[in-house]
């Protein structure tokens, strides 16, 4: 790096500004600053060792784009069941069959105070959908439907356990943090029979991203919340164990765990690296959508962007600028 990159770099990260900073700056609540980190809207930069923030040049990409700060917002819209249902102009019942036939993934949730998971969505996501496959709004439950609830009742905390998984791939800098956010899903059995080494797996379970900021002051929503995060299913559980195994051989290959330069590689995984069969329903690849500006109301949702039905319509909507889409979810269990 030459020193007049190395001397903007070390200007950028001095004026970086710390999250709870950036939101104002950017007219977002901390759940929506949280959501447009998630969803790559809002770009970080390192802090520390440890840390991120938000650099200047972030800051002023936003708000000199176009509709600031009413088009960031919308493009970060969440909306729950009742509203998503609305949304698509189809009943409150066909909406929780398609959402639990896997066909969108939740982009968040939370406990209420009756200890019920409330799944959040993008609207985008849910206008891509609809865009794509108009026939699965109307008439009888498509067989397609049918099948995939027959084989997974309910697919919601693991759509959005791969959801979560993409996001943070696609954050991680270094081959051991990638190895990492599958290893973050597996419990303690798993994640031995995949990684028998002690000192690679002491590497992995430090290096573990956190799911969720959800911190629910009960013990039992917080056991609800600790059994999202877990893979659950045989075939999900294959899965992750299947990418572990690969991101691991990368990292080895990058650089050995602490506690092992010095000592003889680990032999070759006996384990087939041939990723288990998958079926999935299609699922959106459009930009997320956001959520919309003022108090709290509905399942904790904001209420709704004003315009929000000539929005629906026209749907296209303006991208954030310098904003690429996201990855495909051709490799979510």
């Amino acid at each position: 790096m030459s020193a007049v990159r190395q001397e903007r770099t070390r200007t950028t990260t001095e004026l970086s500004l710390p999250f709870r900073r950036a939101a104002r700056e950017l007219g977002l609540t901390p759940r929506e600053f949280e959501l447009a980190v998630q969803l790559g809207e809002v770009r970080t930069c390192a802090w520390g060792s440890t840390g991120r923030r938000v650099a200047p040049e972030e800051i002023e990409r936003h708000r000199s784009s176009e509709g600031f700060p009413e088009a960031l917002r919308t493009r970060l819209w969440v909306v729950g069941t009742s509203d998503g249902a609305e949304l698509l102009g189809i009943s409150p019942a066909r909406f929780t069959r398609l959402a639990r036939g896997g066909c969108f993934a939740p982009v968040r949730f939370y406990v209420n105070r009756y200890r019920v998971v409330v799944w959040q969505y993008l609207a985008t996501d849910l206008v891509e959908f609809a865009d794509r496959n108009p026939e699965m709004l109307t008439g009888r439950t498509p067989a397609l439907l049918r099948e995939a609830l027959e084989k997974h009742p309910d697919r919601r905390a693991r759509s959005w356990r791969a959801r979560r998984l993409d996001q943070l791939t696609a954050r991680a800098e270094d081959p051991w943090e990638r190895a990492a956010v599958p290893a973050a899903v597996l419990d303690p059995g798993d994640l031995t029979r995949a990684v028998p080494d002690p000192d690679e797996r002491a590497r992995l379970i430090a290096l573990r991203p956190v799911l969720t900021q959800a911190r629910p002051e009960t013990a039992a929503s917080r056991e609800a919340v600790d059994e999202l995060v877990m893979a659950e299913d045989h075939d999900e559980i294959e899965w992750h164990l299947h990418c572990l195994r690969a991101a691991l051989a990368e990292a080895r290959a990058h650089r050995p765990a602490p506690g092992r330069e010095h000592r003889p590689p680990a032999g070759p995984d006996p384990e087939t690296s041939t990723a288990p069969a998958v079926s999935l329903l299609p699922e959106p690849q459009g930009e997320p959508a956001g959520q919309p500006p003022g108090a709290a109301c509905r399942d904790g949702q904001a209420p709704r962007p004003r315009g929000w039905r000539a929005w629906l319509r026209a749907r296209k909507g303006a991208r954030a600028p310098g904003r690429t889409a996201p990855a495909t979810a051709g490799r979510r269990p």
